[in-house]
């Protein structure tokens, strides 16, 4: 097992926001809440802390997580942590570390799911389920600032 691996669970707390490079490879990029709760030993006190991950999706898992993922689903997310960084208009340099998803799903602890398996899809993009256009109202180019606008596939 590589040694950038991670797994968390926790609240999804915006929509995926599905967008496509310029060759049409789909990402989808959302934020995830994780809660940690513990009793302090000396207090006998209840305290909590909430740590927020942004969680980025490619291909076929980034147009099957913006259909099925919501604000306040509980989910599971494997994958490893990635830095980028970019340059602002105003030529401020910015930096975020990500997770790049390589498995997702929904946490069943307090919930259940109903699978729903997709049409296999070709290696040449054919028959109904190619990933055509996504909707309109939730398709978008990804903004030049976030690094993967001219990017075919996603970074490694």
């Amino acid at each position: 097992m590589p040694g950038n691996t991670v797994t968390i669970v926790g609240n999804v707390t915006r929509d995926p926001e599905l967008r496509f490079t310029p060759s049409g490879q789909a990402t989808a990029s959302f934020g995830l809440a994780v809660n940690r709760r513990w009793q302090n030993r000396q207090t006998q006190e209840w305290e909590e802390a909430t740590s927020f991950f942004d969680v980025v999706c490619w291909r076929e898992m980034a147009e099957n997580v913006s259909e099925s993922v919501t604000r306040g689903s509980r989910i599971l997310v494997t994958g490893r942590l990635e830095q980028r960084s970019w340059e602002t208009p105003d030529g401020d340099k910015r930096s975020r570390v990500e997770i790049i998803a390589e498995e997702l799903g929904p946490s069943l602890r307090w919930a259940t799911a109903q699978v729903v398996k997709n049409e296999r899809r070709g290696p040449g993009g054919d028959g109904p389920a190619a990933g055509g256009a996504a909707p309109a109202a939730r398709a978008q180019r990804a903004p030049a600032d976030t690094g993967y606008a001219a990017e075919d596939e996603e970074p490694f």
